[in-house]
């Protein structure tokens, strides 16, 4: 709990000038509020000699008295207007803090690895970059920035009382280790409850964002009872934490509250007695009770304080989990950009696997270089589209090596590697801007005639400018606007426009109709004639111009050659070519497992 507040007040000192002038404000007005008692305690005896000493001295009393009202508005106007200042320079650097804690956080995000997206759903990281840091935040203004201020009135008030009476002093301060009992214990509920909350709120936002997600399926077979009950049961855990927060806050300012006031009608009582005896003055006990009233201000305030270092820690310690992970895949310490000359593309004995012990690729070898195509074929889960991921890193091998003119691509850096390789993948997610900005999306400062040629080889600039404002139209969020095949064509022509020197389709045709398939793949292949391309597809109709094929079953190469090497070869290859030929041009290797080779 200390480490993570000591991280969180470090961000504030950021900005030292700023946290210095709302300290120096907290002072003053700190200040302020402890003169506040003295005057008053004077003004009351200085009213109660004005009624001894009659009209004699009437004058000379009243004119005292007025002074004194003088310097008690004179306080009460300064310490307004310095905790003023203090809470506005507080709230100014707390949303500093957290415009840097939000930059930082997002930055993070896109540094992570695959891997870590894989493990951990959206909906938490949205939930720890929105309403975790706002947590963090709030412990600026709601905690660092009052305790200053805090410190000095109880301080300072305490050894006023006491140095002016030691007995009326313990008997003023004696609620203090009852609610300092009270507090240690909230605070330490207090964490656990709020970082059980910040859980549920994560929970909340998952099952929002899967439902928002996902709405069409939702209202397509009629569940929304079943999506409203499970929004309800989380929605009810929260609360549930809720009262409890509350609960115990208000319980522990309740035990405050009490034994204030037990503590003040003590100083009632002895004081009482004390003025009644004449060893006291009616000003003296005034002040005390001033002193008292004074401090249960901040007495209130430190149950607040607690609250906010309790959802602070957290909601910190949420944030900085994230931001102290080391991305899994980084660029190694003498990392050089990629520098192809020919831009050969080498697999050699890759082998890789998402968890240890589970193999998803054995022993993979191929080369693909400039003006060359190669096809990928195998049934679902044979790893296809993990070749895809490793030849721009997205995850490292765990065996063999992956090589671009022979250079180990885990000797280069990472941005130089993902502007040379280009990936297309089935799942086309676009965003909800406009057509030419997400076309240009890899390339945002791309001509326009780049924009509209690469278009025209994803044969998608018809649709295009029959559109309203054709290049200029908004696509919607994930590209609703469009079918699934244009979103797809939409796609290749994203990663057309780079030019990237490798060139990979992970099955980015499988929404389009055959005719329009054959158009864009012969726009292709004259847009990458000079590239290395990679084709991976379950129509075999997709990649049979493949100069080579690679038929891939269980992590495996099973067989390799060229269509009409493999049709002679009479193996996997050729019977399901035969099945797609004779029935569904659609039907997959795991149909051909399934069925058994064709009679």
């Amino acid at each position: 709990m200390p480490r993570v507040l000591q991280r969180i007040v470090g961000l504030a000192f950021h900005y030292p000038w700023l946290v210095s002038l709302a300290m120096a404000a907290s002072l003053g007005a700190a200040l302020a509020s402890l003169a506040l008692p003295r005057l008053l305690g004077r003004a009351v005896d200085q009213a109660h000699g004005l009624l001894i000493q009659g009209v004699a001295h009437a004058g000379e009393a009243r004119h005292a008295l007025l002074v004194t009202a003088a310097f008690v508005i004179g306080a009460t106007l300064v310490r307004g207007a310095m905790t003023m200042w203090s809470g506005y320079l507080g709230e100014l650097v707390s949303q500093k803090v957290g415009h840097d804690l939000r930059l930082q956080f997002f930055q993070q995000l896109q540094r992570l690895s695959f891997g870590f997206h894989d493990r951990i759903h959206s909906g938490d990281l949205v939930t720890r970059g929105m309403l975790d840091l706002e947590g963090a935040r709030v412990f600026i203004q709601g905690g660092l920035m009052p305790i200053l201020t805090l410190v000095l009135l109880l301080a300072f008030a305490s050894w006023q009382m006491l140095a002016t009476d030691l007995t009326l002093g313990l008997i003023g301060l004696a609620f203090v280790p009852f609610s300092a009992l009270a507090l240690g214990r909230m605070g330490f509920l207090l964490r656990v409850t709020w970082l059980r909350f910040q859980e549920l709120m994560a929970q909340l936002t998952l099952t929002m964002e899967e439902n928002l997600q996902g709405i069409r399926v939702v209202r397509a077979f009629a569940g929304k009872a079943f999506e409203m009950s499970k929004f309800d049961r989380a929605s009810v855990d929260a609360l549930a934490y809720s009262y409890n927060r509350i609960t115990l806050r208000f319980r522990a300012v309740a035990v405050m509250q009490v034994t204030f006031n037990a503590s003040m009608a003590g100083v009632l009582w002895y004081g009482g007695h004390k003025v009644a005896a004449g060893t006291m003055s009616v000003g003296t006990l005034t002040a005390y009770l001033a002193y008292m009233t004074l401090l249960q201000g901040p007495i209130r305030q430190i149950a607040m304080i607690f609250n906010a270092a309790a959802r602070a820690t957290s909601s910190g310690a949420r944030v900085f989990e994230v931001l102290d992970l080391e991305p899994e895949i980084a660029d190694a310490p003498d990392a050089k950009p990629l520098a192809p000359a020919k831009g050969v593309l080498r697999f050699e004995s890759v082998d890789f696997g998402y968890v240890p012990g589970k193999q998803i690729l054995t022993g993979i070898d191929f080369e693909v270089g400039p003006g060359q195509t190669l096809g990928i074929v195998g049934p679902p889960g044979s790893g296809k589209s993990t070749i895809a991921n490793l030849i721009p890193r997205f995850y490292d091998v765990t065996g063999g090596t992956i090589t671009i003119d022979g250079v180990d691509i885990r000797d280069v850096t990472l941005p130089s590697l993902r502007e040379y390789v280009g990936l297309v993948q089935q799942e086309a997610f676009l965003f909800d801007s406009s057509i030419g900005h997400n076309v240009a999306y890899a390339d945002p400062w791309a001509e326009e005639e780049r924009i509209v040629g690469a278009a025209k080889t994803a044969q998608i600039h018809e649709h295009i400018v029959g559109l309203p404002a054709d290049y200029e139209t908004r696509v919607g969020e994930r590209g609703v606007a469009l079918s699934g095949g244009q979103r797809q064509r939409m796609s290749i022509a994203r990663g057309v426009v780079p030019g990237p020197g490798v060139m990979i389709f992970d099955d980015s045709t499988a929404a389009i109709d055959a005719v329009t398939e054959r158009r864009v793949r012969d726009a292709l292949a004259e847009a990458t004639r000079t590239k290395a391309t990679i084709i991976i597809a379950h129509r075999l109709s997709s990649l049979m111009h493949a100069d080579q094929i690679i038929v891939l079953d269980d992590g495996m190469v099973v067989e390799r050659g060229n269509h009409a090497q493999l049709l002679k070869a009479g193996g996997v290859y050729a019977d399901l070519y035969e099945l797609q030929s004779r029935s569904d041009a659609s039907a997959t290797l795991e149909d051909v497992t399934l069925e058994g080779a064709p009679a």
